[in-house]
């Protein structure tokens, strides 16, 4: 196979104001290309290498929703079912929205009850504030910690932005149903991810929280400015995770691209791992990737102009019409991303797996994704 193209566009990245980055390629087994560019600390000059770690963020979902289709296999629960038999504070909860036509708010009791699905499809009506008067009470509460399980009791304090299922609405879904799964297992969400999907598949390297034994290789996070095009430099700390006990299924995961890769393999390869263990069945990755979502919901997620082939499964985008936005991938092809850069993709049909990270909020996802995705497919079919 020829990788110029997908070399030609790595070179554009650090001159268009990523600091540095790192991309693995996986097909029917074998790592046909790996590359690092640039800067894990750019203004210390150290380099991005194999062993660099990064906040995951949004693409730390991937394996939220998986340990969720974990806990359907083994019948934990039912997608149909209500989340209140599990979340008890989740009953009888109110939406509250901005009623355009009569310019006023309109407070109702919410028309049906959150399902599991609901959690699973981002359709539960929840937001993605974590600093509400509610949650920080628990974190004073609890001197910092913030035990997930607590959490979780103050995001149902507040009102629904929509009735459930109703609509797509980016939110805490995903950390509600790493909650769900701490009930429904026994364990700490944080302990179930290790002894269910990161040791049996050998990831030695991902982690839910900053320690003084990893801080050091964890790259230098930026922000882009989009009026000075270049990335200034931040604290290097992830603000979703607002606690030592709080273990977020949305945008917990701290990995290097080594790690998160045997994970985004796996699922290329019907749930088994380069140690033959298996995570989860075929069938239950074909579920997750199948679209979920009606007219209404399509509509609300095709707002992000870069899904316009998606549909959405179970906690995931997946491709439904590779023409329609321009798309060189398959049906079927599914994944997500990260606030600061993070990508997966992954293609069970081709035995096709890539995982991309950088650390840069403001993270040029629109430009750089697809990109990546057409120019990798592109270089299958040659």
């Amino acid at each position: 196979m020829n990788f110029k193209s997908l070399d030609q566009f790595i070179d554009t990245l650090e001159p268009m104001g990523i600091p540095g980055g790192d991309i693995k390629v996986i097909h029917k087994g074998r790592e046909i290309y790996r590359r690092a560019f640039g800067y894990a600390d750019r203004e210390n000059n150290i380099p991005i290498s194999s062993s660099t770690l990064y906040f995951l963020y949004s693409a730390s979902k991937v394996a939220t929703v998986v340990a969720g289709m974990q806990m359907l296999e083994k019948g934990k629960f039912l997608l149909n079912d209500e989340l209140y038999y599990y979340l008890p504070e989740f009953k009888d909860m109110q939406v509250c929205h901005w009623d355009r036509e009569k310019e006023a708010f309109d407070r109702h009791p919410a028309r049906r009850p959150i399902t599991v699905q609901d959690l699973f499809t981002m359709s539960a009506g929840l937001n993605y504030n974590l600093n509400t008067d509610a949650i920080r009470q628990i974190v004073a509460d609890t001197e910092g910690r913030a035990p997930t399980r607590e959490v979780v009791r103050a995001i149902a304090k507040g009102t629904l932005e929509f009735d459930p299922h109703e609509h797509f609405g980016y939110s805490l879904c995903h950390d509600v149903l790493a909650c769900l799964v701490e009930v429904v297992s026994g364990q700490r969400f944080a302990d179930y991810m290790k002894e269910n999907i990161f040791d049996p598949l050998g990831m030695t390297e991902s982690y839910y929280h900053v320690t003084p034994e990893i801080e050091g290789r964890i790259a230098q996070l930026y922000r882009y400015n989009y009026e000075t095009k270049t990335a200034e430099r931040i604290a290097k700390k992830n603000d979703y995770v607002i606690g030592p006990e709080y273990d977020s299924g949305g945008a917990g995961i701290i990995s290097s691209v080594n790690d998160y890769s045997k994970f985004v393999y796996a699922l290329s390869n019907g749930g088994v791992g380069k140690t033959g263990e298996k995570i989860l069945s075929r069938r239950a990755i074909d579920l997750l990737r199948t679209n979920q979502y009606d007219e209404q919901r399509l509509k609300d997620f095709h707002t992000w102009h870069q899904m316009a082939e998606y549909g959405y499964g179970l906690g995931v985008r997946t491709m439904m019409q590779p023409f329609a936005g321009g798309s060189l991938g398959n049906v079927g092809e599914f994944g997500w991303g990260g606030a600061a850069g993070a990508y997966v993709m992954v293609d069970p049909d081709a035995e096709l797996a890539v995982f991309y990270a950088q650390h840069m909020l403001n993270n040029l996802e629109p430009h750089t994704h697809p990109r990546f995705r057409n120019i990798i497919y592109g270089i299958l079919d040659k």
